[in-house]
């Protein structure tokens, strides 16, 4: 059977939901691979919406994080409440600032961050399953409320976000932009994306290692 890797989104665009390059580069590197894969995203109202021209915030402006989500998809999405650990063999969490606003409230909160409770209940039966657990980008930050405490992953090597991580009880390895950090006891692996990229082709190599891994992770 063809291997089955679920995609969380959190919104389309860096500064408000899903960081574009790094979906696709992920799902590029799933096809590439002949893994199959799906998308889901929550079914809620985005924190807020941003101009991405002038990266001001939009007064007024109201959108909804599974159909902007869609766009990336090309429609091909799911609601985030739908997600089951057994119909697939690992999960991948893209990074954007959607994660930090959307699926969590660590934009805001820092180190008393809370994470959305759909995305908790999805990821819960990867964690227990022992499934791999791949995320990206600022996506880490989310591990100790999302997984627990004493793994280890990387954001690359800004203080302030590693300090947080440390702060709730996570371990944070820096890492350059080509590499990846695996916790093996976990079956979690990481990589900064653009936390660290300056070119596509920066983030692509550390994206394209972390999805080669997860396949090779995949029981």
């Amino acid at each position: 059977m063809t291997k089955q890797v679920a995609v969380v989104l959190a919104g389309c665009g860096v500064f408000d939901g899903s960081e574009i390059y790094e979906t696709t580069l992920t799902l590029l590197r799933l096809d590439q691979l002949g893994i199959g894969y799906r998308c889901f995203a929550p079914d809620i109202e985005q924190h807020h919406v941003i101009n991405h021209f002038n990266q001001e915030v939009v007064e007024g402006e109201r959108r909804n994080v599974l159909q902007e989500s869609a766009r990336l998809a090309r429609g091909e999405i799911s609601p985030l409440s739908e997600l089951v650990a057994d119909d697939f063999d690992a999960v991948i969490v893209p990074g954007g600032f959607g994660v930090a606003k959307n699926l969590s409230d660590f934009a805001s909160a820092s180190d008393s961050m809370q994470v959305l409770d759909a995305l908790k209940e999805a990821l819960a039966g990867f964690r227990e399953e022992a499934k791999p657990i791949g995320l990206m980008c600022i996506a880490p930050v989310m591990v100790p409320r999302l997984l627990g405490d004493g793994i280890a992953v990387t954001i690359g090597n800004d203080p302030a976000v590693s300090g947080a991580i440390s702060a709730m009880g996570g371990l944070h390895r820096s890492c350059s932009v080509e590499d990846i950090v695996v916790d093996l006891e976990h079956r979690v692996v990481s990589t900064p994306a653009y936390m660290l990229a300056t070119r596509i082709s920066e983030a692509a190599t550390g994206i394209f290692k972390l999805v080669d891994r997860i396949d090779e992770m995949i029981k």
